[in-house]
């Protein structure tokens, strides 16, 4: 099991230790583009967190780039933590998403 996210982020960090997972630092260790591909996939225009201090700073030419060319080019701006468990994927740290991993 792995938790993508940020190591500054309280609820990533929330969400791997009662996980007892490892979080992937997505600012130290870059996601690859099949990777982000894979997650804009499964979550579509959420994995964009729109509400981001990152996003808030994107000129109107940069929100509209292609999703996953502008996570791979501000990692922060991805909704997070991701959650990766045998091949499943999750998205926040909500209710649902702790009730489903039985935390």
């Amino acid at each position: 099991m792995r938790v993508y996210g940020v190591k500054a982020c309280d609820t990533c960090r929330k969400a791997a230790k009662a996980l007892g997972a490892e979080l992937v630092d997505i600012r130290a260790t870059p996601l690859d583009a099949a990777q982000i591909a894979a997650f804009h996939s499964t979550f579509g225009e959420a994995l964009v967190n729109t509400r981001s201090t990152t996003w808030r700073g994107l000129s109107e030419a940069e929100r509209a780039m292609d999703p996953v060319a502008l996570i791979a080019a501000h990692p922060t701006v991805m909704k997070r933590p991701v959650i990766e468990k045998d091949g499943a994927l999750t998205l926040g740290w909500t209710k649902d998403v702790q009730a489903h991993y039985g935390v």
